[in-house]
């Protein structure tokens, strides 16, 4: 039997698609993935992204144990900042992607993936030196409103000074009264926020939303539009286009190491690899020829396989068929060409600058 969320009898009488996604009752789509994405690119969107896991460090030396877990690091951030970073094995590749937020040296609170949440606590457990964690995954549910009117809509509902928060940095504040984390971050391409808050007024800030939102275009959207807006603007999906099987570096998430701080997990294995050279990279690529890749598809150079599609969507926004792709080094720099097989045809593709959609 799927998980469901606080807002599961809400989707459903919202006329919600729902999916089994990671173990969990979720919406796909609402009024259409097209409709879904176009709102959050011109308006506001609101996701419900509950199914997250929510772990926390607490205590002296939270700072320094999450700081070992993860590649990225959280001295160089202020209290109130969140970073984005990988958690690593010691090969340098992905147990997940997390978000660490740091609220004092002595309170860290990480995001992990729904699908993830056990292994990654399991993983921090086993490995946490200093600090043990605590799994709060059930003391939160969250909230994504996502789109260039966000900030209008959710200021509606707070007295936070919401424009003076830049990305990536959050605030506890009161949003109807209701004490919540609000964080400037988001897997859209779009400014937004995530809010975090107390599952059983999950609901009624839900409902609240999506009335004052409503005037300004805001509606409810699905797993659908999250991805290909996750697409569009290059985020990785853990198990798509990161995993246990490729590196940090070879992602093209190097951007997330630090090797001059203190010791982490990956570390070594990575310093080797920058050393050595890559021999695979993840790209982006649009096709050239007609067609829709999807993940799993095979990349072919000379009618040879050398790789595989990891991620791939008709872009609604950039309207061309994009994707994501390891592939060999030499076939890795922008206008590189190559073919992608859709059903026993290969269609012609070339390499892109990435992300395929940047906002103004």
């Amino acid at each position: 039997m799927s998980l469901t969320t606080p807002l599961n009898a809400a989707h459903r009488e919202l006329g919600a698609r729902m999916v089994d996604f990671a173990g969990w009752d979720m919406p796909v789509q609402y009024s259409g993935g097209l409709a879904e994405h176009h709102a959050v690119r011109t308006a506001a969107g609101l996701f419900d992204v509950s199914h997250m896991g929510e772990i926390g460090f607490t205590g002296p030396g939270a700072l320094e144990t999450v700081n070992r877990l993860i590649s990225n690091d959280l001295n160089r951030a202020a209290d109130g900042q969140a970073v984005y970073a990988g958690l690593l094995t010691p090969e340098g590749t992905f147990v997940d992607d997390v978000v660490a937020y740091r609220f004092s040296p002595e309170r860290i609170l990480v995001c992990v993936n729904a699908s993830n949440r056990e292994k990654d606590f399991a993983w921090m457990r086993e490995h946490a030196r200093g600090v043990t964690p605590v799994d709060e995954s059930d003391d939160f549910a969250q909230l994504a409103l996502q789109g260039p009117r966000a900030e209008g809509i959710l200021q509606q509902l707070t007295a936070a000074p919401l424009a003076q928060l830049p990305a990536f940095r959050f605030i506890e504040a009161e949003v109807e009264g209701v004490r919540c984390i609000v964080s400037r971050t988001g897997y859209t391409g779009e400014d937004g926020f995530e809010l975090y808050l107390p599952p059983q007024h999950a609901e009624a800030i839900w409902r609240r939303l999506l009335e004052v939102g409503a005037p300004e275009g805001l509606i409810p959207c699905g797993l659908g539009a999250r991805d290909t807006l996750r697409l569009e603007a290059r985020f990785a999906l853990y198990g798509n286009d990161i995993d246990d099987a490729h590196t940090a570096l070879e992602a093209g998430l190097g951007w997330t190491v630090k090797f001059d701080k203190p010791a982490f997990i990956g570390r070594e294995a990575l310093a080797e690899q920058k050393a050595a050279g890559l021999t695979r990279k993840l790209i982006g690529f649009e096709l050239t020829g007609t067609g829709i890749p999807r993940h799993g598809y095979p990349v072919l150079k000379d009618g040879e396989r050398v790789g595989e599609v990891t991620s791939g969507t008709m872009g609604p926004t950039v309207k061309k068929p994009i994707g994501l792709a390891y592939v060999p080094t030499a076939l890795s720099t922008e206008g590189s060409t190559f073919d992608v097989e859709i059903r026993g045809r290969a269609v012609p593709a070339v390499v892109v600058k990435t992300p395929f959609y940047k906002r103004a």
